[in-house]
């Protein structure tokens, strides 16, 4: 293959990129993604640098780390978020590269310009990669310039809740009011009628400020009945990049994933073709250098529409490595060392679904629900994949996201990966603490999930069943 090169085929071109390969990487992450990122540098020979706050200090990938370094206290902004703290671990560590995973600093413009400036190499996208496709508004507008397929809105920001009614008119309801920095659904609203977009158009420059400090808004027209669809793409260096096929990421609450599969139950391959053809287009369109996604809404007649980029690893990526079978953090760094691609495409030889079990109480909004797990059995068996940072005696901590383990099963088909998972859920055991894993034993039996018939809009009527409460 390409992307993933053979032992014999490219053993020349190996030994020329070994020369320039990094010797030590600092992993400025926590959790399932650092330990994910580690695994991978000390399959390649590479040491790693492990940092952490004073919550984190009993993390697993502050034990297996070739080195460790305290960043700061629990707090994000003083420790995962502060730049200087960073680096000067990376320094003092004699650290070549950081990996930012997901998260945190890893679309961070400015952490990779700093990087840059520092000598140390950012394994991501460029400074102005990142602020080219960062900012939702430029984006839009850069991929209307390659032509890609953009949902009819705003050219750019929206500067005044005058303009926005004017342009929701024209448009025509429903539209969607987006924050140009959002992330995590803060900053977005659906508006059905002319008489509610003062309120929401208030209430999301509130939120989007208080979030992001950042109250930019644009506006799309509402996709009604989408599918979440987004395509893997990997850029190198020499402007040349290839597509991975695509994810699945429907099921989502509060504009937050829940489960994600590949294939996706409503793709066909002539739509394949095409919004892989779109996703390419648009990486070569910037010279993308890296791993990364793009994200398109997909209408009930398959029309497809360009939403967002993500300049990073995805959470769900498993599921691409499962069904292509490579490493696609491997690829990551491999890409930050210099070395090429040859553009060919990957499709899905198989199926494979995610679940992230997050320490939330479904049976109660979803509450985070932190604190110590006393007992723990993680699933195995053939095509069962669990990446996680959690261990018996291990205390989940209250200052960060509540996702603690992503279970990954793939098989020939998708009703026998959904068998798996449903056994896999089983199987998957964790006492002192509330977890999602009977809303994801649920959601394996659920009539409409089980026929792939499901939009972004599938939790709204989701309900959890009181019988699946007694559920560890």
């Amino acid at each position: 293959t390409t992307l993933f090169r053979s032992n014999l085929k490219f053993k020349n071109l190996k030994f020329k990129i070994s020369k320039k390969m990094f010797k030590k990487i600092l992993i400025a992450n926590r959790g399932e993604i650092a330990m994910r990122i580690l695994r991978t540098c000390k399959e390649m020979g590479i040491k790693t640098v492990a940092v952490y706050s004073t919550a984190d200090k009993d993390s697993l990938h502050v034990r297996f780390a070739d080195e460790a370094v305290c960043i700061g206290p629990p707090v994000s902004k003083d420790s995962y978020l502060k730049i200087s703290n960073i680096i000067a671990a990376a320094e003092i560590t004699n650290a070549d590269a950081i990996h930012p995973g997901y998260g945190f600093l890893s679309e961070n413009a400015n952490f990779s310009r700093i990087c840059q400036k520092n000598g140390i190499k950012f394994i991501g996208a460029t400074p102005e990669q990142i602020e080219k496709m960062g900012d939702k508004a430029t984006a839009k507008s850069t991929m209307k310039e390659a032509g890609v397929p953009c949902v009819p809105g705003s050219d750019g920001l929206v500067p005044n809740y005058e303009t926005a009614a004017k342009l929701a008119e024209e448009i025509g309801y429903p539209v969607m009011i987006k924050a140009t920095a959002g992330g995590g659904g803060k900053g977005m609203r659906a508006v059905w009628k002319a008489e509610n977009l003062r309120d929401l158009w208030d209430s999301a420059v509130q939120e989007a400020t208080a979030a992001f400090g950042n109250g930019g808004m644009y506006m799309e027209k509402l996709i009604e009945e989408p599918r979440h669809i987004e395509i893997q793409i990997a850029g190198d260096q020499y402007g040349k990049a290839c597509h991975l096929s695509e994810r699945d990421c429907s099921v989502q609450r509060r504009n937050q994933k829940l489960t994600e599969e590949t294939p996706s139950p409503f793709m066909t391959e002539e739509l394949r073709e095409k919004m892989g053809e779109a996703a390419v287009k648009a990486a070569e369109y910037i010279g993308y250098e890296g791993v990364g996604t793009i994200e398109f809404l997909v209408d009930k007649h398959r029309n497809f529409y360009f939403m967002e980029m993500n300049t990073r690893i995805q959470v769900e990526h498993p599921i691409t490595e499962q069904v292509v079978d490579f490493d696609l953090i491997r690829e990551q760094i491999l890409l930050a060392a210099g070395q090429p691609i040859s553009g060919k495409n990957y499709y899905p030889k198989l199926h494979s679904i995610e679940c992230r079990i997050n320490a939330e109480d479904p049976f109660n909004d979803f509450r985070p629900s932190p604190g110590k797990i006393t007992e723990l059995n993680i699933p195995g068996g053939h095509g069962v994949r669990v990446d996680t940072h959690v261990y018996k005696g291990y205390t989940i901590p209250s200052n960060y996201d509540s996702m603690i383990a992503k279970i990954i099963t793939t098989a020939q088909t998708r009703e026998e990966a959904i068998a798996k998972m449903k056994r896999a859920l089983e199987e998957f055991y964790i006492e002192g603490i509330k977890t999602t894993i009977p809303f994801h034993r649920q959601l394996m039996e659920h009539p409409d999930y089980l026929a792939g018939n499901y939009t972004t809009k599938f939790m709204e009527d989701f309900v959890m069943d009181k019988s699946y409460e007694n559920i560890i």
